[in-house]
């Protein structure tokens, strides 16, 4: 037995467990194991420089889950890294006067050993940065298998130009016009860029969330809706001059006959040839630029626009339609031109309305009942719903689906269209024109073109050791970018494009299982741990790195890299740590750092206010009165546990004679473990468990018995209350553990098994009720028959109270649960 201090000091507790790990590679994953394998992983952080509370969370989360499947008997693996490129470690470089990679590797290191304070049961022997060469070396050699098959292509699309940062920005990072950074109006660019095409697994990236039945249902819905299948027709507009068609999709082929005129992007090269004669429609398709290029951008955004003095013939009836340039239309979706039915759809209804364009009613609503709508009025979402045609000609009286099939036949006899199913999910553009990124491993010679750089030949390495100011530094450098080509040997130029960092978050659950895998992406290690059994982050990735995730996996699986469809088994989406009401951030000055908490109160109190304080999924308000209560309980299981090893550690209670209250208490202890195996694995709640063994402890406190019987099951409870509780709070959970069980470790010890013969009691509480109404309670025998039990029921004072000395009309009982008294 080692010999205990009466206080609790979790400085030297933490790191006396610490070391133990760390010197015994507690954590270390091995492949050759006969047990069923858990993978579990985190999202990984951005080196940011410290943690914040965020962090904690996410990664207490894990390693609780972790630690349970370890102790249930699973071979477990959670690793970390780093999501080491992007424009912040830029732009700090920028600001300090220092290169991206310093700042980087130096932020590592100290986030590294917050982690490390934290003690969590990783495998450190697998941590990678996503900026190291090792990592992106097969990031480049899967991009140059995936552009020999053309599933990556090089295109020129429009995108947000950031003018002062000088790159493209995501439609997320342009606010009210401007960059999210440089508060530079942004601009709309043709520039060339490299693109995944992702379309191509539109369809099973869609079927396949209904096999994840371990996913949010919020989370599958986020990422059904930015697929965005749609059923619908693609329409064909003849120009009027009798040159061509405009083209258009919809999924409103039944409001066909309700179109009063046709809006295109200003890019649209219909426009664009309408202004070359037109200096006011060319400065208003300049204007149009300066929007963003975000379909949520179009819902808010003022609607403006400009005849282009062009029409189209309408497909059916032949009827003359003008054409006009609208900066609600956007080139970069559908075909760039929309058909406009202002009676049947909001946006074209308010731009009509701006505009004085006519409005037609072809549908008769089933709530509206109204069979013409006024363009002066109000819109009514009614307008929009399906229903029956009206003043459609042929198609009049026809539901919606007997409309669509009626008109997509009409249009295909005529060859003036067709159905068609459309997604509205988008190649993934992966160019950046940033430095702090992976470079882009294509040579482009002015014979050959585009060359992929052979698999010698990589990894292209990004030159670490730069000056930075804005804009490129390799876009500067000659020695990166003057090089050969591989197919003729003539000179040319390397790509100084840089990759989008969603590419690394891509895949770095993978390459985990095979870290030091020096010759190829991923080896057979991968099919063991893959998919990943419990992922864990927050809901602002339920839509881009999750599908892109899910993609790149699908890519890895037809490279031959991997047998499974789909990466991760489980997700759970932890909800925010907010403060006074909201997100906890600088700017709003309500932080709390994780460092300061844990070198006051110890690792094990953040853990435990972490997972006390709410359900995982939920959002967690931060109270400093919920840490001190934190820390006082971790004082009291201390105390409790030493107090008992001062008299002497004996054998856990193994069976004979108790009294009632052992019995109860050995009940209430063995219900717990029945509840928290529950909690832990099934419903990962693990507030509920913090509650349940409180009031285990609670229990334990009131029963003041000496006897070797009661300190066996005080042994034996306070041992599973230190196992359930371990998961949580693994430093204090090792060094009682220590001296509850000396020479055997917790690690080891497995989890707590449930006696059925504890579960099995002599006596049962029954409720009374009186008319149905809760009057009571009374404890019986389990074996007393019914007659008795009416009788024992009459007969208590709470139930004669009713009574009033009158005879009952009736006695229910329902056996082994409640008796109800019928007055």
């Amino acid at each position: 037995m080692q010999d205990m201090d009466m206080q609790y000091h979790p400085e030297q507790v933490e790191k006396d467990a610490q070391q133990y790990w760390e010197s015994t590679q507690a954590f270390k994953a091995n492949e050759a194991s006969d047990k069923p394998k858990y993978y579990c992983l985190s999202m990984f952080p951005y080196p940011s420089g410290k943690l914040h509370m965020g962090h904690v969370r996410n990664y207490t989360i894990g390693d609780v889950l972790s630690r349970f499947h370890r102790m249930q008997g699973y071979n477990v693996l959670q690793p970390m890294g780093w999501d080491a490129f992007g424009l912040p470690a830029e732009n700090a470089a920028i600001q300090n006067k220092v290169a991206p990679a310093a700042w980087t590797y130096s932020n590592i290191d100290y986030m590294r050993g917050q982690l490390k304070s934290l003690g969590l049961a990783i495998d450190w022997d697998r941590e990678f940065a996503t900026c190291q060469p090792k990592y992106y070396r097969w990031e480049q050699w899967l991009f140059t298998k995936l552009f020999e098959k053309g599933l990556i292509y090089k295109k020129t699309a429009q995108v947000n130009w950031d003018p002062v940062d000088m790159t493209v920005l995501a439609n997320e990072q342009v606010i009210d016009g401007r960059g999210w950074r440089s508060g530079a109006l942004v601009e709309k660019r043709d520039i060339p860029m490299y693109f995944m095409r992702i379309t191509a697994y539109a369809e099973e990236l869609l079927a396949e969330l209904d096999n994840l039945t371990g996913w949010p249902d919020q989370v599958k819905t986020m990422q059904r809706n930015w697929i965005g299948k749609s059923f619908g027709c693609e329409v064909h507009f003849p120009y009027a001059t009798g040159e061509g068609v405009l083209k258009v999709y919809t999924t409103r082929p039944d409001t066909l006959m309700g179109a009063t005129y046709v809006a295109v992007a200003g890019e649209h090269p219909l426009a664009m040839e309408a202004a070359k004669d037109n200096a006011e429609l060319a400065a208003f398709i300049a204007e149009c630029k300066h929007g963003g290029v975000a379909e949520a951008d179009l819902a808010t955004m003022e609607k403006k626009g400009m005849p282009t003095g062009q029409f189209v013939l309408h497909p059916l009836n032949g009827e003359k339609l003008p054409v006009w340039v609208a900066n609600y239309v956007l080139m970069g979706y559908g075909e760039g031109a929309v058909m406009a039915v202002p009676a049947h759809d909001e946006r074209d209804f308010a731009f009509a309305r701006k505009y004085s364009l006519p409005l037609k009613t072809v549908i008769t609503s089933k709530s509206g009942g109204y069979e013409t709508i006024d363009v002066n009025g109000e819109w009514v979402d009614a307008y929009a719903e399906h229903g029956v045609c009206v003043n459609s000609g042929k198609y009049d009286g026809l539901d919606f689906q007997s409309a669509f099939d009626a008109i997509a036949g009409d249009l295909e006899a005529k060859s003036l269209g067709s159905k068609r199913t459309q997604f509205r999910l988008r190649d993934w553009g992966i160019s950046r024109q940033r430095y702090w990124g992976c470079p882009i491993p294509i040579i482009h010679c002015a014979s050959c073109g585009d060359v992929p750089v052979p698999e010698t030949d990589l990894p292209v390495v990004l030159p670490e050791d730069v000056k930075i100011d804005i804009g490129s530094p390799i876009k500067k450098m000659p020695e990166f970018y003057q090089t050969t080509c591989p197919k003729c040997g003539g000179e040319a130029k390397r790509e100084t494009d840089t990759m989008d960092t969603f590419v690394e978050s891509s895949w770095y659950y993978a390459r985990f299982a095979s870290h030091d895998s020096g010759n190829a992406m991923l080896d057979e290690r991968a099919n063991y741990w893959l998919p990943v059994d419990q992922y864990i982050g927050g809901i602002e990735h339920a839509i881009l790195h999750l599908l892109y995730a899910r993609f790149f996996h699908k890519l890895m699986r037809d490279a031959g890299l991997v047998t499974s469809s789909e990466p991760f088994n489980n997700l759970l989406t932890q909800g925010m740590v907010l403060k006074d009401g909201s997100k906890m951030s600088k700017s709003k000055g309500n932080t709390v750092d994780p460092q300061g908490l844990i070198d006051q109160y110890g690792a094990d109190t953040a853990r435990l206010f972490m997972m006390f304080a709410a359900p995982p999924e939920q959002s967690l308000e931060w109270s400093d009165a919920g840490v001190e209560g934190a820390f006082r309980f971790l004082k009291r299981l201390w105390k409790a546990v030493q107090e008992h090893v001062a008299q002497g550690v004996v054998p856990a209670y193994a069976g004979g004679e108790l009294s009632v209250e052992w019995k109860a208490l050995r009940f209430q202890l063995h219900q717990t473990i029945q509840k928290v195996t529950d909690d832990y694995g099934r419903r990962q709640t693990f507030n509920t468990v913090i509650a349940a063994i409180m009031e285990l402890m609670n229990a334990l406190g009131k029963m003041d018995d000496s006897t070797p019987a009661g300190r066996s099951v005080r042994q034996e409870a306070l041992e599973k209350a230190v196992q359930m509780l371990s998961p949580i709070v693994p430093h204090i959970g090792h060094a009682l553990w220590a001296v509850l069980k000396p020479n055997v470790n917790l690690l080891d010890a497995g989890w707590p098994k449930v006696d059925e013969t504890a579960l099995v009691q002599d006596e049962i509480e029954l409720v009374l009720q009186v008319n149905g109404k809760l009057r009571g309670n009374m404890r019986v025998a389990k074996d007393t028959d019914k007659a008795e039990i009416e009788r024992l029921a009459l007969a208590n004072a709470a139930v004669q109270k009713f009574l009033d000395g009158q005879p009952p009309k009736k006695v229910v009982v329902v056996p082994g649960r409640l008796v109800n008294i019928v007055v």
